[in-house]
């Protein structure tokens, strides 16, 4: 199988969005901010090597090239409680001066939507400065005798174990995903990121994992290529009109629902398929987002989005940002906004949905 499988690149539309974005930006703000001289922390609240460490470790030197005063920027890692760990100790230390930064991932923003009592964040204390689209794939071990993503009937009868984070972390995607399909799938969770599961996997410890789009590539696609690990399915994407498509950046594998009807002969439709698709909907459509204090200052948060767009427009990143991110465009203002809205809000009767499987079938009991 290529290395490249399924990569396309769209660097002209990264051009086009920076022109659009950065006439509306306004340059007296711009020129009001400067940060010569200072650290920024980008905090990530996760372990070293999976998708938003990887995700912020890229962007970070363009961004340092771009805001005012060109400033150091360093990724600060945060592990801990699905990420709830370092997201606390944002939104109690963070000050509005624009010097901390704090990624969020579906795994930060999951708990929240669950009124997990481990969440002593509230997003709508944060602004956004960029939002991240991303997607992920499932893959599995040689071991199962799967070879190819058509294969996948055959985990119908096998015992599988997936490495997860806990319940209500980005991890709870594969988990109404695997009980929808109806694979039997032990979750032991605990582990401290998404790339914790890949080592284990790579350990021969768990069968079955998930990696974010651009640790997969980075990470997975050479397992692929040693024929120690076998893609199964993206998650997908969604169209303009909400619909799921195939992730532009795995076009040739099947996305959830292309799955599902394969491994069970049945439309990918049903409460069980509603919850994973609302879950689904805020943890990779709005997966990453890059936020500060609300009372920030709207000329920081300015500079910021200018950064952030004009790294966008930079040749090295373009040439350099599809092989490890994937596809997906970074976004900022309005755009960068709705994203925000959708990955922190959700029905309340989805949400009791997924509380009450997770208690009856998990014993995981979360805080009204």
């Amino acid at each position: 199988m290529s290395k490249n499988l399924g990569i396309t690149r769209r660097t002209g539309l990264a051009m086009a969005l920076w022109t659009g974005v950065a006439l509306t930006l306004p340059m007296s703000a711009q020129a009001s901010v400067s940060f010569e001289g200072e650290t920024i922390e980008w905090i990530i609240p996760f372990s070293p090597g999976g998708g938003s460490d990887t995700w912020a470790r890229f962007n970070a030197p363009f961004l340092q090239k771009y805001l005012p005063g060109n400033p150091t920027v360093v990724v600060v890692n945060e592990p801990g409680g699905g990420s709830t760990k370092g997201a606390n100790l944002y939104a109690a230390r963070a000050k509005p001066d624009g010097l901390q930064l704090l990624g969020t991932s579906g795994s930060t923003q999951f708990p929240y939507l669950l009124n997990d009592p481990r969440v002593r964040y509230d997003y709508q204390d944060w602004k956004v400065v960029m939002a991240s689209p991303t997607g992920g794939v499932v893959y599995t071990t040689p071991a199962t005798g799967v070879t190819a993503p058509e294969e996948i009937g055959k985990l119908a009868d096998q015992k599988l174990t997936y490495a997860s984070q806990g319940a209500t972390s980005l991890d709870l995607v594969p988990l109404l995903a695997f009980e929808a399909m109806g694979l039997d799938a032990r979750h032991v969770f605990g582990f401290q990121g998404r790339s914790d599961g890949r080592i284990a996997f790579e350990r021969g410890e768990v069968n079955i994992d998930y990696q974010t789009s651009s640790a997969y590539i980075s990470n997975v696609q050479p397992l692929v290529e040693a024929g120690q690990a076998v893609p199964l399915f993206s998650w997908g994407a969604l169209d303009e009109d909400g619909v799921l498509v195939r992730d532009p950046t795995f076009p040739d594998l099947p996305h959830f629902g292309e799955a599902y009807e394969t491994l069970t002969g049945q439309p990918a439709e049903g409460p069980e398929f509603d919850a994973y698709f609302a879950f689904f909907a805020a943890g990779f459509p709005a997966q990453k987002l890059v936020v500060v204090p609300s009372e920030t200052p709207d000329e920081i948060v300015t500079a910021y989005e200018a950064a952030f767009e004009a790294m966008k427009a930079d040749p090295e990143y373009q040439s350099a940002k599809e092989a490890v991110l994937g596809t997906y465009e970074q976004v900022t203002g309005p755009q960068a906004q709705t994203l925000f809205e959708r990955g922190t809000t959700i029905a309340p009767e989805l949400r009791d949905q997924v509380v009450e499987m997770l208690a009856g079938e998990y014993g995981v009991r979360l805080g009204e």
